[in-house]
């Protein structure tokens, strides 16, 4: 079965969120169960396309509107990643280093997913099912349909995946003359709410849907900034899917990138020489209880609700615990994190910016981590840290309501609140500094935590299925 999975990002060429971790482990598993999977990703002017070789496997001229473009398909040499991978390559557009917020990012991702349907057409190849994944790539299913360019692709089924419902993509209806001999007929398929809206194209245009949690498939009809009502109506079109993690990357038995390995055989000593290490760097105690953030500083995430909550929390508990955190993103959150240094030298600290290997220190050497998000299709962060025996302290919401488990309830690991507002992160902070104190309890809990199985065999296993019931249908 030969699957082509279409992605802004992919770890390790491009991340910016949990979308790279995804669409960089599924198809590797995919592989493994004996399927022929790829990955066709922009091409990114970054540290992976530098120390790689490719090799120029086409080469092609397709049309933006009025606008002549060359454009390349390069092949990743030695499959270094566990799949092929493929970077479309479009000279002066499709060439740059950053993954988002380019004025024309419109255009750049339009042509990317033209150049993909063009490379595949004119090369013969006739894959079994196109994996799309977020807006970036929601326009394939509705020209393989609806474009007169692509009648010998009509056939194949599609897959689009939602990893965030908030962010559709659209744009105005002068990009329409961008797309190539589509059947204007049809045009309504491309429309919500007055705008050409890919990710609600997608969904209307698919053979079926996921998302990246059974709970967040509900949400969507309750919360997707404007499409409620679209994805009730195509409700029976979706399946929601539990992301996995690579337990390869995240696997602190063998991670390169913290202090001290260690399994559950030997918790207590890997956790304390990995809390030994992040606690010097950032001039903190060893003694009290560490609570971590790791993660964008946006408002979906709750991080404008971090400082005031640390602050609280610090007030209220003065000497018995320390926050740690590591993100970017809202500038005025931000400004308000690094105002707590100079209050709370002693108990507080902030790395503002990105480092993977620093967040895997962080998993290894927190004792909790804090996620008060508001909007949370799956969450990968969670099953981070429950792979590393740190404590997750969750808002029951999507994914992290499907992972995380109250430690107040039968077979519970974790810490859950109902509300994204400072009152219950206060609270369930308290919780967390009770049972700090109650060590041979937290112990037994990482134990449990650590033998959780959230790897992609399940989750991959699910998908082969769902590949299979669309292919029979079309």
């Amino acid at each position: 079965m030969r699957i082509y999975h279409l992605s802004a990002e992919c770890f390790p060429v491009a991340k910016v969120g949990g979308l790279a971790d995804v669409v960089g482990a599924l198809p590797k598993y995919q592989v493994a169960a004996g399927l022929k999977a790829a990955v066709v990703l922009p091409y990114y002017d970054r540290k992976f396309t530098r120390e790689h070789e490719f090799d120029i496997v086409f080469q092609g001229l397709t049309l933006l509107g009025t606008r002549r473009l060359y454009f390349e398909i390069l092949k990743e040499k030695t499959n270094a990643l566990g799949f092929e991978l493929y970077l479309v390559k479009i000279p002066g557009l499709i060439d740059r280093q950053e993954v988002y917020c380019y004025p024309d990012e419109t255009d750049q991702f339009i042509a990317y997913q033209i150049a993909f349907l063009d490379w595949i057409n004119w090369s013969g190849q006739t894959p079994d099912v196109i994996h799309c994944h977020d807006h970036h790539s929601g326009l394939v299913p509705f020209l393989l349909q609806h474009s007169n360019a692509y009648k010998r692709l009509a056939n194949i089924p599609t897959v689009f995946t939602i990893h965030n419902g908030q962010y559709h993509g659209a744009t105005g209806w002068e990009k329409l003359s961008y797309l190539p001999d589509i059947d204007m007929t049809k045009t309504g398929l491309l429309d919500w709410a007055g705008a050409l809206n890919p990710l609600a194209t997608a969904v209307k245009c698919c053979s079926a849907y996921t998302t990246v949690s059974p709970s967040y498939l509900h949400e969507l009809t309750i919360n997707s900034n404007g499409l409620e009502y679209l994805f009730y109506i195509e409700g029976y079109k979706g399946q929601g899917i539990l992301n996995g993690i690579d337990t390869d990357v995240w696997n602190p038995a063998v991670d390169k990138l913290i202090a001290s390995k260690y399994s559950t055989t030997r918790i207590t000593q890997g956790k304390n020489k990995n809390k030994a290490t992040l606690c010097q760097r950032f001039g903190l105690s060893t003694e009290l209880p560490l609570v971590v953030f790791i993660g964008r500083l946006v408002g979906e995430k709750g991080a404008d609700l971090l400082a005031p909550a640390i602050e609280r929390s610090l007030q209220e508990n003065y000497g018995h615990v320390n926050f740690l955190m590591l993100g970017a993103g809202d500038k005025n959150t931000e400004a308000e994190l690094l105002s707590l240094k100079e209050k709370y030298t002693e108990h507080y600290n902030v790395f503002i910016g990105y480092d993977e290997a620093l967040a895997h220190l962080f998993y290894a050497g927190a004792d909790f981590l804090l996620m008060p998000s508001r909007v949370e299709p799956c969450g990968l962060n969670q099953m981070y840290s429950l792979r590393y025996g740190t404590l997750p302290i969750v808002r029951s919401t999507g994914g992290l309501k499907d992972t995380v488990i109250d430690f107040g309830e039968q077979g519970g690991y974790g810490i859950r609140f109902n509300q994204a507002n400072v009152d219950d992160i206060c609270y369930s902070v308290n919780r967390a500094i009770v049972l700090y104190n109650d060590m041979p309890r937290l112990q037994k809990l990482r134990k449990t935590m650590m033998a959780l199985d959230h790897s992609w065999d399940r989750s991959a296993a699910e998908y082969v299925t769902l590949y299979n019931r669309i292919i029979t249908a079309s």
